[in-house]
């Protein structure tokens, strides 16, 4: 899934099945503190709410946070907590395996949770003797290659590894509130 078709713009490269999760879970979180309230009241549900937000941030951190994010001037690769950015200079190569997988000047390997992933080509009933169209993950890694082939002399961003501040701020509040709920209930 990219959020812009136009070759110079940033492209996002994400797994089509992480919103769909995303939103379903959320639909589900709400309905069952929703139901919290109207069965209990809003102080059991506040008791039980930090249960379903830690579940959710559990699928949001494993199905949608995982992202490939390319540019004219390089990468940003972030795998649920890990965040990876560096410049088109500083990659080896790029290959598709299962999953996206830069090779970087520093002899690391950096497979990418949610972008372009090897699919099988998809088949047209009733077409036997025309040609499968080609996957769209060949597509998206033909798409980055080429980027990466044609970028500036001034893309050579250095390899930078961070991790995802907000996401470990929200688990941290939402363990705290756990913990806080543990408290009260056995008080």
């Amino acid at each position: 899934m990219s959020t812009d078709p136009r070759p110079e713009a940033a492209r996002t490269f994400r797994a089509a099945s992480g919103p769909v999760y995303l939103v379903l879970c959320s639909l589900l979180a709400l309905f069952l503190l929703g139901d919290a309230v109207v069965r209990a009241g809003w102080g059991q549900m506040l008791l039980l709410a930090p249960w379903v937000l830690l579940g959710l941030w559990g699928v949001y951190e494993i199905t949608f946070v995982s992202v490939v994010r390319v540019d004219a001037d390089g990468a940003m690769v972030q795998n649920m907590l890990r965040r990876t950015s560096f410049g088109w200079r500083r990659v080896r190569d790029i290959d598709l395996r299962w999953q996206l997988l830069f090779s970087l000047e520093d002899g690391s390997d950096l497979s990418c949770y949610g972008g372009p992933a090897r699919a099988r080509p998809v088949r047209r009933p009733g077409a036997d003797d025309d040609e499968a169209k080609a996957p769209a993950g060949l597509r998206d890694l033909t798409e980055i290659r080429d980027r990466w082939q044609s970028a500036p002399a001034e893309a050579d961003a250095p390899i930078t590894r961070t991790w995802d501040s907000q996401a470990l701020i929200a688990l941290g509040i939402i363990t705290v509130w756990a913990v806080a709920s543990i408290l009260i209930a056995n008080a």
